[in-house]
């Protein structure tokens, strides 16, 4: 939830103050003086002046005056944990308070592990024992690494300890134990408190939401409300509940909430009135959320980015566009907010467009969720010399290379067809989760690397990384692609058994793919009887898919039938029977297909092919006029096909899905093709070797996949181009995927 970036506090237990019961008074006016000095100080030079003066004199040997200049340099807002630990080291016999305020201090800085340390040293050297001031930041610390097993001793100990069941420690273990996933434990604690504060429940709805479980934070309000007559729900509470709510997308419920808030005269600040503003957008009430946007006297760019999230969920870009317009200042969450919003909604181009956009603005740094969204769009559109320029930047930069940018690097280099360069990605990373490693063998499969995405599998096991279902999915389009049909059955049949995943309909629908494109027709049709779901419309597309390369016309009909059942306007379907027709000659039938398709008003998706030619993508439709070299385009074009005729071409005609008689249109409708556009464009935009990368939207056809094989061998250019489901690397000639696609 996006209020909560700014309020970290809210998921953390309340601490008692820490004070220090033996505290001697100065007996003299110069130490009343100095004292009074280190309450006023205000930077750290300073306090050093007066820990110098405090030696001078002697007063640094006095425990509570030593106390009260280490608490100051350790825990102000000018803090120096390294000074701080020099002046602890001086004081002769620290007491508890010393000890509870270094473990305090280095529990909230920047190596929390240190205070375990520090915890471990007052055992040892010190005669002073841990209290009930000691724990909760013990705990918060082991929170902080998210280490179980440490949580889980210090819980012991403070039990051994006696303050085991004090609120404040038994909150700050509610805390550490969602933090480290285990809720069964939190929930435990909860019920050990005899004494209940507002903290308490807050940190369990608190931890509850976070840990994906808004439902019982609900429930958990509910009860508070009803059991616990004394706590007076905080702006915390309200906080929680309402993230709850926007998780779930509960309008009605959220709604009620905030007539509570008003009703209880809860203390509504910025930070509550930005989780209002979330849960009305995230439930898609635009309207609520902008009376209550109208009305805040106060808002801070979570205010603004809140409100442009909203319009960018409901798909409204232009509003989303005027809200980062009206932003009084621009920083890069709001900007990566709309890169997103288009990147994640089939926009890739726009998101490129916001991106450009953003690197001609000031003092604004790209950060990694940027990158990952932008790398993404680049994937998607193929633009490979923007991808490795944010590869360049990451670099330049010292960027640290997390799963997530790592695994949008792999992707992005694999998409826009380079695997050589996702390989090196891969392998200049040490640590690589599920993610990453998923990654690199979807990369190696829609390459057509079957055997070596299957190998990177059984490495990512040997590496103790727990595949999951996209892992699966991954591995399976691999085998497809490469004719493994023995190892996607054998890795099926051990998904649920040997990995607890259960299988989904798209992994039913590869397995299908992968024995129909092996020509094993009557064991897909076996597989899909035997499933113990309902076949979906992938499952029937993916045997419809496997007919037409073996050209059984029978079964198309089925399994086309069944597809259109549950998916009537799918224009792929009726262009993939077409095809089949048209392949086996039967020209009425194409014909009364296409009348059908007319009379429902059912268009064939337009084929779309693109180029990226110095950082701009060009984009051609089949039989394109619009681009500005088309002139040149197709005089090319007519060059290539003239030169291919020379050397044996013959058009592919059933590959034409319009009825034409005269067979000189027929060839004209094939050379019309986008993919054939974009690789002639390419010629005359790119000198040899450099090679011409296409992407297209649709499955490319046997005739343009005839051509770019031949053109890769009379031209000496290599080829590469994706399609919707694979990617075909043409060269001398000869295509990677051996004509199975």
């Amino acid at each position: 939830m996006a209020s909560f970036s700014t309020a970290q506090p809210l998921s953390l237990p309340r601490h008692p103050t820490l004070s220090n019961p033996n505290q001697p008074t100065a007996n003299n006016e110069r130490s009343r003086h100095t004292l009074s000095l280190i309450d006023k100080c205000s930077e750290i030079r300073i306090l050093k002046q007066i820990h110098a003066q405090m030696i001078r004199t002697g007063l640094f040997n006095d425990p509570f005056s030593a106390s009260k200049i280490f608490s100051i340099a350790a825990l102000s807002p000018f803090a120096s944990l390294d000074y701080a630990r020099k002046v602890f080291d001086q004081i002769p016999q620290p007491n508890s308070f010393s000890w509870n305020t270094l473990i305090r201090a280095y529990a909230s800085g920047p190596d929390p592990a240190r205070s375990i340390r520090v915890f471990l040293d007052m055992l040892s050297e010190s005669h002073c024992h841990p209290n009930k001031y000691t724990f909760p930041f013990l705990i918060k610390a082991a929170a902080e690494v998210s280490s179980l097993s440490l949580a889980q001793s210090l819980h012991a100990m403070a039990v051994k300890s006696a303050v085991g069941f004090d609120v404040f420690v038994a909150n700050s273990l509610i805390h550490c134990y969602f933090s480290c996933g285990d809720l069964d434990s939190a929930c435990k604690v909860f019920t050990t408190i005899q004494d209940k504060d507002v903290v308490s429940w807050n940190s369990m709805i608190t931890g509850f939401v976070q840990r994906g479980s808004p439902d019982k934070a609900l429930e958990l309000f509910k009860k508070m409300e009803t059991e616990d007559a004394v706590i007076k729900a905080s702006h915390v509470t309200m906080v929680g509940v309402l993230s709850a709510c926007a998780k779930l997308r509960n309008l009605e419920f959220g709604r009620e909430v905030c007539a509570y808030i008003v009703e209880k005269r809860v203390n509504t600040n910025l930070t509550l009135a930005n989780a209002m503003l979330d849960m009305y957008t995230k439930c898609g009430s635009i309207e609520e959320a902008k009376t209550l946007f109208d009305s805040m006297e106060v808002k801070d760019n979570v205010t603004w980015t809140t409100m442009l999230d909203g319009y960018a969920i409901l798909e409204d870009y232009e509003a989303a566009r005027d809200v980062l317009n009206a932003m009084p200042k621009k920083d890069i969450v709001a900007w990566n907010a709309l890169i997103s919003a288009y990147e994640q909604n089939g926009k890739p181009n726009e998101a490129l467009s916001v991106f450009h956009e953003l690197q001609l603005q000031k003092n604004i740094k790209l950060n990694q969720i940027t990158l990952v969204s932008t790398l993404s769009a680049c994937a998607q559109v193929g633009a490979l010399e923007l991808g490795r320029w944010i590869h360049s930047y990451i670099k330049k930069n010292g960027i640290r290379l997390n799963f997530y940018v790592t695994s949008a690097l792999i992707h992005m280099y694999s998409k826009c067809g380079d695997l050589e360069k996702a390989r090196d990605v891969f392998s200049s990373v040490e640590k690589r989760d599920v993610f990453v490693w998923s990654a690199m063998i979807g990369g190696l499969a829609m390459h057509g690397c079957g055997n070596e995405a299957v190998d990177m599998f059984f490495r990512m096991e040997e590496a103790n990384v727990k595949p999951n279902g996209v892992t699966f999915t991954n591995v399976f389009c691999g085998c497809s692609h490469s004719g493994l049909v023995d190892e996607a059955e054998s890795l099926f049949k051990e998904m649920e058994s040997s990995y607890g995943i259960v299988p989904e309909e798209k992994h039913y629908a590869c397995i299908v793919d992968v024995l129909g494109r092996s020509g094993y027709l009557e064991k897909a049709v076996k597989f899909i009887e035997a499933m113990p779901i309902p076949p979906s419309a992938s499952v029937w597309g993916a045997l419809l898919g496997a007919c037409k390369i073996h050209a059984n016309l029978s079964l198309a009909e089925t399994a086309c039938t069944r597809l259109l059942e549950l998916e009537p306007r799918n224009d792929g379907a009726h262009v993939l029977l077409s095809n089949i027709y048209a392949k086996s000659g039967k020209w009425e039938s194409v014909s009364e297909l296409r009348k059908h398709m007319r009379v429902t008003g059912l268009k064939k998706e337009p084929g779309c092919s693109s180029i990226e030619i110095d950082g701009t993508i060009h984009e051609f439709l089949s039989g394109d006029n619009a681009h500005p070299m088309s002139e040149r385009v197709y005089g090319k074009l007519h060059e290539v096909m003239e030169r291919l005729k020379s050397n044996g071409y013959e058009p592919e005609m059933s590959q034409v899905l319009q009825i034409i008689e005269e067979e000189e249109m027929k060839e004209q409708s094939l050379k019309l093709h986008s993919e054939k556009l974009a690789i002639c464009y390419g010629l005359i935009s790119t000198e040899a070797p450099k090679t011409i990368r296409v992407i297209k939207n649709l499955r490319v056809c046997g005739d343009c996949h005839s051509v770019a094989k031949l053109i890769s061998q009379i031209y000496d250019r290599e080829i590469i181009v994706r399609d919707r489901y694979r990617f075909h690397h043409f060269r001398n000639g000869q295509c990677s995927c051996n004509d199975f696609w």
